[in-house]
C-alpha cells in the first residue's frame, strides 16, 4: 500500500476449532475448564477495578519518548501492558516500580519512566497477542539505532497490520514484513523525515493512533489521511489526541478524516490511569442480570474511553444507573430488554452486550461492527457458535448480530484466546447453571485476576485487581 494505493491486504482469519463431532463451539468440559457461578441471591458488591490498558499502553510510549521522566501512577499490570513495559525496556526506556503517594490500600506500585538519550535497535520484541504492542511499537521502533524485530503469538500473526506498515515505508521507513503481518523487522535509523500519508484505517483505529503517538518526535511531524470505510472505534482516537495533548504536543483534528501533529518536544508526564470502562462491563452487567447493585468507585464524569458506553446500554436494557462523584452506581430489576444499537465506535463492547442479549426477553441487533472479525479471533463468527451451543438463537449478519430470546442451557463456552469470550462467558453463567469456560486466564490480557474478582463481586466482597511487580505476564 502507498498513499496512492490505500487499500490495505484482507485479512487471514483462522478457523473457528471444532470438537471431535465436528460441531464448531461445542463440547464436553474439560479438566482445567472454570466453572461460570450462578448466584442463587442478587449480586450486591462494590468492585475495584484497575486502569484502562488503552490509557496504559498510550502513556508508556509518549513517557518513552518525552524529554524527561514521567509517573503513570496506577497503571494497569496484564498481560498487554506489561508486554508493552517490556518492549519499551528493550529499546533502552527504563521502568522502575515506585510507591504510590500516600497509603491507598489494595495500590499498584506507579512506574517512573526514563527515556534513554537515544532508542536502541538490535533486539527482539515479544507482541503476544496485543494490538497496541504489535501496531503501536513499529512506528517507535523506526526511530530506534539499528533493527528491532518483533513477533507474536500464533494468533497475532493473523491480525492485519498492513495499513501502518506501508505507511511507514512512505515515510521512508525500511521494514521487513510477512505481506502485513508478524513477523516484521523494523530498520531503524535514529530518526523518521515524517510527512503527510494516506491510509485506509477502516479495520482499524489503532493504525492511525500508532503513527500519531511516534509522529511528534519525526523531523516534519506527521499528517494522516484517511480513505475508505468509517474508521472504527473512534473514541480510541480521540483519546490517542487528549493524551499526545497532556505531553505537550500540537494535534489538529479539526478536519474529518485528517489528523495532524507537528514536529516537537513530548513533555514529561505525570498522570494518574482511569479505570478501565471496558474491563468494567461484564461487572456493572452482573447487577442487571441478577436484579442487583454493583458500584464502581471512580468512573470518570468525562472520558474518552469507548467503555463509557455501557452506561447507555444498560439503561436501554433494563438498568437504573447513576453516576455522580463517587462512581458508577447500575441498579438492576432482574428483566432485561433487548437492544437495538450501532456499536461501531465502542466494538469492544460487543461480547458483553452479545451475552446480556442471550439472556433478554426480546430480541436484540448490534450493527456496525464488521471490524471485529480481525480482533483476537473473529468475534462475530465466535459468538454466533458459543451463544448458539447454549441454545441461542444468535444469526451472524454482514456487520454484526442478530439474537432472539431462546431457552439457554448449559455446556463448554469457548473462548478462542480471547479475553472479551472468556466474560462473555461467565455473564450467562450468572444465569444459566452449568456453563464451563475454556481458558479463563486468557482474561490477564487485560484484567488480572478475573475469577478472583468476580468471585468477591457475587460474595459481596469489595475487591481490587493486582499484579505484584515481579509478577510475569501469562505465555
Amino acid at each position: 500500500m502507498s498513499p496512492a494505493d490505500p487499500s490495505p491486504p484482507a485479512p487471514r482469519t483462522p478457523d473457528l476449532p471444532t470438537d471431535p463431532s465436528g460441531h464448531r463451539g461445542r463440547s464436553t468440559p474439560v479438566p482445567g475448564d472454570w466453572s461460570a457461578p450462578t448466584p442463587d441471591r442478587p449480586v450486591h458488591a462494590t468492585v475495584l477495578l484497575p486502569g484502562s490498558k488503552s490509557l496504559t499502553n498510550r502513556y508508556l510510549v509518549l513517557a518513552a519518548l518525552a524529554g524527561d521522566r514521567s509517573r503513570l501512577r496506577a497503571p494497569l499490570r496484564s498481560r498487554d501492558t506489561l508486554l508493552m513495559a517490556d518492549a519499551l525496556r528493550a529499546l533502552g526506556v527504563r521502568i522502575d516500580d515506585v510507591d504510590p503517594d500516600g497509603d491507598v490500600a489494595g495500590s499498584v506500585p506507579d512506574w517512573l519512566v526514563s527515556p534513554p538519550e537515544h532508542l536502541r535497535g538490535d533486539v527482539r520484541i515479544d507482541c503476544g497477542l496485543a494490538g497496541t504492542v504489535m501496531r503501536f511499537l513499529p512506528a517507535v521502533a523506526a526511530l530506534a539505532r539499528g533493527p528491532v524485530h518483533l513477533d507474536g503469538d500464533p494468533q497475532a500473526r493473523v491480525r492485519p497490520m498492513g495499513p501502518v506498515l506501508e505507511s511507514l515505508r512512505a515515510l521512508g521507513v525500511e521494514l521487513e514484513d510477512s505481506d502485513g503481518y508478524l513477523p516484521l523487522t523494523v530498520h531503524g535509523r535514529g530518526s523518521v523525515r515524517g510527512g503527510s500519508v494516506t491510509m485506509d484505517a477502516s479495520s482499524s483505529s489503532q493504525f492511525v493512533s500508532a503513527l500519531l503517538l511516534a509522529g511528534a518526535r519525526y523531523d516534519e511531524g506527521i499528517t494522516i489521511h484517511h480513505r475508505g470505510r468509517p474508521v472504527p472505534s473512534q473514541p480510541h482516537i480521540l483519546m490517542t489526541v487528549e493524551t499526545l495533548r497532556d505531553a505537550g504536543a500540537l494535534v489538529d483534528d479539526s478536519e474529518p478524516d485528517t489528523w495532524r501533529v507537528e514536529p516537537s518536544e513530548i513533555n514529561a508526564l505525570d498522570v494518574s490511569i482511569e479505570p478501565d470502562l471496558s474491563n468494567a462491563g461484564p461487572f456493572v452487567a452482573a447487577a442487571l442480570v441478577t436484579g442487583g447493585t454493583v458500584r464502581i468507585p471512580g468512573w470518570p464524569q468525562y472520558t474518552t474511553q469507548a467503555g463509557d458506553l455501557m452506561r447507555e446500554i444498560l439503561d436501554t436494557m433494563g438498568a437504573d444507573v447513576r453516576l455522580d462523584r463517587h462512581g458508577l452506581t447500575v441498579i438492576g430489576s432482574g428483566e432485561l430488554v433487548g437492544i437495538d444499537i450501532d456499536l461501531h465506535d465502542a466494538a469492544e463492547l460487543t461480547p458483553t452486550v452479545a451475552a446480556l442479549a442471550a439472556l433478554a426477553s426480546t430480541p436484540s441487533s448490534i450493527r456496525g461492527v464488521a471490524h471485529i472479525r480481525g480482533h483476537e479471533t473473529d468475534r462475530l463468527a465466535a459468538l454466533t457458535a458459543e451463544l448458539g451451543s447454549l441454545g441461542g438463537a444468535v444469526t451472524e449478519t454482514e456487520d454484526g448480530l442478530r439474537i432472539a430470546p431462546a431457552p439457554l442451557h448449559g455446556g463448554r463456552f469457548r473462548t478462542y484466546h480471547d479475553h472479551r469470550m472468556a466474560t462473555a462467558g461467565a455473564i450467562v453463567g450468572l444465569r444459566v447453571h452449568g456453563v464451563t469456560v475454556e481458558d479463563i486466564e486468557t482474561t490477564s490480557k487485560t484484567l488480572p485476576d478475573f475469577p478472583g474478582l468476580w468471585a468477591g463481586m457475587l460474595s459481596g466482597r469489595a475487591s481490587v485487581a493486582a499484579l505484584s511487580p515481579s509478577e510475569e505476564p501469562a505465555r
